[in-house]
């Protein structure tokens, strides 16, 4: 079953990233500080893989004059998402689907966390044009998701999964996700990532996040 329709593991998720992803909580604060350099008091801002509504609640603490526009696959994760927002919920607007089922915008930044190592490369590529098409010209857009150099795979998921286990996580479900990440999931290079987003057609990228087997930048429309 797709962990992300698995109610049980939906209903666990908002414990999982800070015990897995180093640096979690960090990681979004830094993304909403990156957005917020160019993004207006009232910007709109879309947030691609907003299951769960983690970043999203971030987001709208931080910034209480901005909106939002949340695309995800995963019904389950949607509704999780706005009970995550509670109150804040009225401020984004969520939509079933992929990148394709986002509005057109133009939107003042953009987000994608912990969502682009699901993605196939084409695919991926695909789906990074068609953010940055909904971007405002010179719109920031902050990724993080796996990203390991070529030929370190086992290396960095083996730290992964240490740094999980440190975590609380049980050491055989940390094992587990290590090999099953490494068998089932498309992970790039940092070089890869890097020039689909030159691909893509963004500008002035930027690395500005490490955490074991995870990297993020920001890059501008």
């Amino acid at each position: 079953m797709d962990a992300f329709s698995d109610p049980q593991a939906v209903a666990r998720y908002a414990e999982n990233p800070p015990r897995m992803v180093p640096g979690y909580a960090d990681l979004q604060r830094m993304a909403g500080l990156l957005l917020a350099e160019r993004a207006p008091n009232d910007a709109q801002v879309l947030v691609v893989g907003a299951g769960g509504g983690l970043e999203l609640k971030v987001f709208a603490e931080a910034q209480p004059g901005w909106s939002f526009v949340g695309v995800d696959p995963s019904a389950a994760m949607l509704d999780l998402a706005r009970m995550t927002l509670g109150e804040l919920s009225v401020r984004a607007h969520l939509h079933e689907g992929f990148i394709d089922s986002a509005p057109e915008g133009p939107f003042d930044g953009a987000t994608c966390i912990l969502t682009l190592h699901f993605i196939e490369r084409q695919e991926r590529l695909r789906t990074l044009q068609e953010v940055r098409r909904r971007l405002k010209r010179g719109a920031p857009f902050v990724t993080a998701h796996f990203s390991i150099p070529q030929g370190e795979i086992d290396l960095w998921m083996s730290r992964y999964a240490a740094f999980a286990i440190s975590s609380g996580i049980e050491r055989s479900q940390a094992e587990a996700a290590r090999f099953g990440i490494a068998e089932r999931l498309p992970i790039l290079s940092p070089e890869d990532d890097e020039q689909l987003l030159r691909d893509a057609g963004f500008t002035g990228i930027s690395f500005f996040y490490v955490g074991f087997a995870f990297r993020g930048w920001v890059a501008y429309a």
